[in-house]
């Protein structure tokens, strides 16, 4: 009997580009509308924490950067001659990023768009005051290759700062969330997108990644310091901050 393979599959990295690069126009619309309007203030704590101690002229790294909602809200924060690189394997969403960024007149800072592997980041050793990853992490196949390369690229003393959904604790709120997952975020993602099974595969892959405490362990095993797990929403989404000694 021929096994039946799901159309997005994060072994698969190739059907994950696709995913993203199909539903990238809506994409910014669906994730406020899901998240009920939280993912904007979720995405300003993020950037809050990331820049706690970073110089003004910084150089950053947003990873599966997406539309640059993350890197756009620090540059905006930013010196004139700040930079930022933007690293996504959406070719589309890097499009959409790079017409925002006209549109929202970041024409002083120095913003660079990469089409790349967060498993394979194409920049020099030392280079990046802090990297950013915003709802990325857990579609990314070898999270542990990605912090191998975000811990070389960073200067010492530099920031890794995680944005991700997760599970609630709550045994209620973790119901309603699971319910949420299974049959209320596909039909909106159908809706607002026209794919379906883009947003299923989302919903599973907030179920199926680790916890947030796995992931802070991985983070130790490479070397990373003063990790912080911050809990948003009840559990809903987490940010993680870890240092390179």
């Amino acid at each position: 009997m021929t096994k039946k393979i799901a159309p997005y599959n994060k072994a698969e990295p190739s059907s994950i580009q696709t995913l993203f690069n199909a539903i990238a126009r809506r994409y910014d619309t669906t994730n406020l509308v899901i998240s009920f309007g939280l993912s904007k203030s979720w995405n300003r704590k993020l950037c809050r924490y990331a820049l706690t101690g970073a110089p003004k002229n910084f150089c950053m790294l947003d990873l599966c950067s997406g539309t640059g909602e993350v890197a756009f809200e620090c540059l905006k924060k930013s010196a004139a001659n700040a930079k930022a690189y933007l690293l996504d394997f959406s070719l589309q969403m890097l499009k959409i990023a790079e017409d925002k960024a006209q549109k929202l007149a970041l024409t002083k800072q120095e913003i660079h768009y990469i089409e790349a592997d967060a498993e394979q980041i194409p920049l020099a050793n030392a280079s990046i005051d802090f990297t950013t990853i915003a709802y990325g992490i857990r579609n990314i196949r070898q999270p542990v290759h990605c912090f191998k390369e975000v811990m070389r690229v960073l200067k010492p003393g530099g920031k890794l700062a995680i944005l991700e959904l997760t599970r609630p604790n709550n045994c209620l709120l973790k119901f309603g969330h699971k319910v949420y997952l299974s049959a209320g975020l596909p039909l909106i993602g159908k809706l607002l997108t026209s794919d379906k099974q883009a947003y299923e595969y989302l919903c599973q892959s907030i179920d199926h990644f680790i916890a947030p405490e796995e992931v802070k362990k991985l983070l130790t095993q490479e070397g990373f310091a003063k990790i912080e797990v911050i809990s948003l929403a009840g559990g809903i989404a987490t940010i993680l901050l870890a240092h390179k000694k």
